[in-house]
């Protein structure tokens, strides 16, 4: 099989798929008969094919899939109109402390955070696939070690932890938040230190899809996009 026509195989896969596909998927395609190396050659390719195109090739924790450009967002909005999701300001500061201070407990949280973290909050971001229990540490209890998941970072467009911004620059910080959505302005600084978040984060469904894999659906790469507003200075949410 030649490269063009290997890359349409590629193409109409990584199209139809619900999800992120692995380089060690897409090899199956060909029954092993390309090379991991080979497979992602014609992945660059692929994606340099859809450069100026509104729909793009990316690689993200668990693989690779074709998503919405962001500028695309404020169209496709316009298919799905309805209010997403909204989480609070606390559960959105106890998601940032997991993902820069991970693997915490629930303790560490509270200490970070200065008050007790509602158990709905872990157990709402546990059900949205964003933070998992990795151990317990050895200590009087053995308190659950919280970390982020391989979902959390496919919903961020990343293909691991290091690459989320450091926190040396409170523009930067934002930026992990403009990652899961299209921001039409950049919110306040989300300074993570000792003192609570003082913002109120509201977070689209993740990744759904332009139209469904029988009629070529494309994942979408708004996913679990963010709308950051100014919160009042009253505890909600805690």
């Amino acid at each position: 099989m030649n490269s063009v026509d290997a890359k349409r195989v590629l193409e109409t896969a990584l199209i139809c798929a619900p999800q992120p596909v692995s380089v060690r998927e897409l090899r199956s395609l060909f029954d092993d008969a390309l090379g991991a190396d080979t497979v992602k050659m014609l992945l660059l390719e692929l994606q340099q094919d859809w450069a100026l195109r509104g729909v793009e090739l990316v690689q993200v924790a668990t693989g690779w899939r074709f998503q919405s450009r962001p500028e695309m967002r404020q169209y496709l909005d316009r298919l799905h109109p309805e209010k997403p999701p909204r989480y609070t300001r606390a559960a959105l500061e106890t998601l940032a402390i997991i993902a820069y201070r991970q693997p915490v407990t629930r303790g560490d949280i509270e200490d970070i955070r200065g008050v007790t973290v509602n158990s709905l909050i872990i157990k709402q971001l546990e059900d949205r696939g964003w933070v998992e229990v990795i151990g317990h540490r050895e200590t009087v209890g053995r308190p659950a070690l919280f970390a982020t998941t391989r979902q959390f970072l496919d919903d961020l467009g990343l293909q691991s932890l290091d690459q989320l911004p450091t926190l040396g620059d409170a523009e930067v910080q934002a930026s992990v938040f403009d990652a899961l959505g299209d921001l039409p302005d950049r919110p306040d600084a989300l300074a993570l230190n000792d003192a609570p978040l003082e913002a109120e984060v509201e977070i689209d469904a993740a990744l759904h899809a332009t139209s469904s894999s029988a009629q070529g659906a494309t994942q979408t790469g708004d996913a679990a996009g963010i709308a950051v507003a100014q919160a009042d200075d009253d505890a909600a949410g805690n």
